[in-house]
């Protein structure tokens, strides 16, 4: 009788230990593979075409043939796509490196525009693609697909690829270029998933005036708890890092403290169900502005290089992975019996991401150049091409939010939803592939002379050595945003130059009241002993 028992435990065991070993193999090939990309991706540094995101998307795929081919068609991925992963894990350390490493000097200049761009924008958008699917999709034969799934379409192919924008813009070529479409790009993520959630929680069978209006009272309050919430949790840890002073003790606890911090930002955000990617970004800002100055010259010097690695190593797993996740069986295997309904549903969605895109780029540049008295701050209509071009990339964020809506625990049943999946993965591929590398050729091509704004002049002089870093001594403060701001002495100051008028008072305030308190460029607090003591005497400072 114990016997039989102990053969089944042994037997169950050896499963588990085979289970165990094949994840082990699959995370050794994946780690190899992520290698080869940073490899490759170097060795491609200096091609006009290529860039980073694309390398790794095509050696996913060629290892997703690779895999399919070794088993027999069954599978194409070493690992099962998660979205806990992606928004838990890989996400965070991309958009908050994003906030940490913005250029606060062109993004807040420009910060009306960004704004309008990224969450009005992103309406517009959400709102002609899920009208041209609805009319669209009458005419095919996909299956049912209820009104909640046509606007989670709209909100699921509204959503930029952020992490692609990084790769294929120059913060230093084009830095009016960057700062519009990153910055879109992240409010348009962030955006794009309050909406998401949005929809998904209201029953929009029965649509009324009230439901309406209650759906865009949720909306406006998720955005402003979300920015409000980063803002909170990143003067937080400035203030218990200028406080406390943990640099006179251990620069690893300030760091890992800093780190942790804004972790907490985006698992809080997720907490209370509003939106991390908006939250961490702000945080990450703050923390460049407050934090980061609080801390010794060697935790600066580490901060920034381990935020900026955990972010390019994320970036390079989501398109390794998403490469490989394209060619997935399962989901093509609903669509063998009609591919020209698949390749025709993906030819619409990505028609309707141009004309969205095109709704409210081409406007609203319209209206933000009204508001610009000097020639050199308006968009130019080569620029409004490009920015409209670079933002029509989709990625990661537009994969999650499909699986979400039209997959459970990662598989489909539906033809229907099976359409919509391998249809988001057509999108994504070819909008990555194709617009991706066109972009940096057409930039130079459009723009061959970029406009040499004052910021462009004033960066060139900026500091990138290790002991200076890209947020060190010529860092990209508030402070800077408007060199000879002058006092305004009327409310028309107010209506002619509203950022410069609400930048002269914000500086008077900082200065007074936020700086002494929570730390910042000229606040550092003063420690006997500390290596900021030391360093003052030129005393060597030992790691």
């Amino acid at each position: 009788m114990v016997a039989p028992q102990l053969a089944a435990i042994f037997t169950k065991l050896q499963t588990l230990s085979t289970s165990d070993h094949a994840s082990v193999v699959s995370m050794n090939i994946f780690v190899a593979l992520l290698c080869a990309c940073i490899v490759i991706g170097h060795l491609l540094e200096e091609n006009r075409w290529m860039n980073e995101s694309i390398t790794a998307l095509i050696i996913g795929l060629l290892t997703g043939v690779i895999i399919l081919l070794v088993s027999g068609g069954k599978s194409s991925h070493l690992l099962v796509f998660s979205e806990d992963l992606f928004f838990i894990y890989l996400l965070p350390p991309i958009i908050f490196n994003a906030g940490f490493q913005v250029k606060k000097k062109q993004f807040f200049r420009n910060f009306i525009t960004i704004m309008l761009f990224g969450a009005v924008g992103t309406l517009i958008s959400c709102t002609v693609i899920s009208l041209g699917a609805i009319n669209a999709f009458k005419e095919m034969d996909i299956g049912s697909l209820d009104i909640g799934d046509f606007l989670a379409i709209g909100a699921i192919f509204a959503a930029t690829d952020s992490v692609c924008t990084l790769q294929v813009l120059s913060q230093d070529e084009t830095p009016l270029l960057y700062s519009l479409v990153f910055g879109e790009s992240v409010v348009n993520d962030a955006t794009s998933v309050v909406l998401f959630n949005a929809i998904q929680s209201f029953d929009l069978t029965n649509a009324n005036p009230k439901i309406a209006l209650e759906f865009f009272g949720k909306f406006l309050y998720l955005f402003l708890a979300s920015t409000v919430l980063g803002v909170v949790v990143g003067l937080f840890s400035a203030y218990i890092i200028k406080t406390l002073y943990f640099g006179r003790h251990s620069t690893d606890r300030e760091f890992a403290l800093m780190m942790l911090m804004a972790y907490l930002s985006y698992l809080m955000a997720e907490l209370f169900y509003l939106s991390a990617i908006l939250t961490v970004f702000f945080c990450g800002i703050v923390m460049s502005h407050y934090t980061w100055h609080n801390v010794t010259e060697s935790s600066r010097v580490t901060t920034k290089h381990a935020f900026a690695t955990l972010s390019f190593v994320a970036e390079t797993f989501i398109f390794l992975y998403v490469g490989m996740d394209a060619l997935d069986i399962e989901k093509w295997r609903f669509v063998n019996d009609s591919p020209g309904t698949s390749v025709a549903v993906s030819g619409v969605l990505l028609g309707l991401v141009m004309a969205g895109r095109a709704a409210f780029v081409f406007p609203l540049s319209f209206l933000s150049n009204l508001a610009k008295k000097s020639a050199s701050e308006k968009i130019s209509f080569r620029e409004q091409f490009i920015i409209w071009w670079a933002g029509l990339m989709r990625g990661a964020v537009s994969m999650a939010l499909a699986y979400n809506q039209f997959t459970r625990a990662g598989h489909t049943q539906l033809r229907a939803n099976a359409i919509m999946i391998t249809s988001t993965i057509s999108v994504v591929l070819f909008s990555t592939m194709v617009f991706g590398l066109l972009t940096k050729p057409l930039i130079r091509f459009v723009l061959p002379h970029p406009k040499a704004t004052t910021s462009m002049l004033s960066d060139q002089s900026t500091p990138k050595s290790l002991e200076a870093p890209f947020l060190g001594n010529g860092q990209d403060s508030f402070d800077d945003s408007f060199v000879g701001v002058h006092r305004p002495d009327s409310l028309r100051a107010l209506l002619t130059t509203p950022a410069h008028t609400v930048h002269y008072y914000w500086r008077k305030f900082d200065n007074a009241f936020m700086r002494p308190m929570f730390g910042g460029r000229g606040f550092v607090p003063f420690v006997p002993g500390s290596p900021t003591e030391r360093s003052e005497h030129n005393v060597p400072q030992w790691p």
